[in-house]
Order: C-alpha cells, then sequence, then structure tokens
C-alpha cells in the first residue's frame, strides 16, 4: 500500500466537503461530515502517535483479527465504535474539516521519513508499524468513503 493510494482516498473525503450535511439513517446514523471528521482525527492522530512513539519498544504482537482484515482489505461495517478521542464534535464546521485536510496530508507525507517500528498501538489490532500504516489508514479511510457513497447514493 503506498502514499499515492492513501492520497487518493483522502482526496475522495475532500471531494465529498460540498455533501457534508446529506445524510441517510437506512446506511448510518451519522452525517457525512461525521464520516469526513473521524476519517481525518484517525489519520491525524495516528500520525501523531507514530511520530511520537519509541521505535526500540515497539513489539510485533499484529493480532490475528488484523491479519484477517488486512489479508481481505476491508472492514465490515457496524462492528467497532470508535475511541473517543476520535469521535467527532457534535457540531462540525467546514473550517475545522479544511483545517483537518491540510493537516492530514502533511501527516501522511511526513510518514515515509520515519523509522519502521515506529507505531501506534491499535485496540483490536495490536501494533501497527510503519511498514503497516499506509494500507490501515488506506482501508480505514477507504470505509469511510464507501459509507459516504452510499448516503449519497440515496
Amino acid at each position: 500500500m503506498s502514499l499515492k493510494k492513501l492520497n487518493f482516498a483522502l482526496n475522495k473525503l475532500e471531494n465529498h466537503l460540498e455533501n457534508q450535511s446529506a445524510s441517510n439513517p437506512k446506511i448510518s446514523k451519522s452525517n457525512v461530515a461525521w464520516h469526513i471528521d473521524h476519517s481525518l482525527k484517525v489519520i491525524n492522530n495516528v500520525s501523531i502517535s507514530l511520530q511520537t512513539s519509541d521505535s526500540s519498544t515497539y513489539k510485533n504482537n499484529f493480532s490475528f483479527l488484523g491479519k484477517v482484515f488486512f489479508t481481505i482489505g476491508f472492514f465490515p461495517r457496524g462492528r467497532a465504535r470508535a475511541p473517543k478521542h476520535v469521535v467527532p464534535p457534535e457540531t462540525i464546521l467546514e473550517e475545522d474539516l479544511l483545517t483537518q485536510i491540510k493537516k492530514a496530508k502533511s501527516n501522511i507525507e511526513s510518514i515515509e521519513g520515519l523509522d519502521k517500528n515506529a507505531y501506534f498501538k491499535h485496540p483490536f489490532f495490536g501494533n501497527i508499524n510503519t511498514p503497516r500504516i499506509y494500507r490501515f489508514l488506506f482501508m480505514h479511510t477507504n470505509h469511510h468513503v464507501k459509507i459516504i457513497n452510499d448516503i449519497m447514493a440515496k
């Protein structure tokens, strides 16, 4: 998985800014803005975790569940709940989304220069290090892009 694919998914999110107020309760309890904001918070928080991690403490404890989802290439819907620090606020402003997009683009560019054992701790998958991070962020972002597309299909 590459930076190019992750940037492509990030651009898809950005293209949906004009649809941020759209919703479809049959698809998701949350509107498009929620999915955009959440995806950006994940990219930015994961990037910061990678940048501040101590690569000498990395342990490869990548879970069986992580290996399954990374092999099939997607996350099933409605199975997991977002950790509090990546849950969007009740009111999501377009200005905040634009700021987060700019930050996300910068953050994902910085990943390339990190140690291969820079990592973040995922609640279900265990430690995800730099070689796996583009795939994780792409799969997560694409998961939410697909939900947004389904919301927009009405």
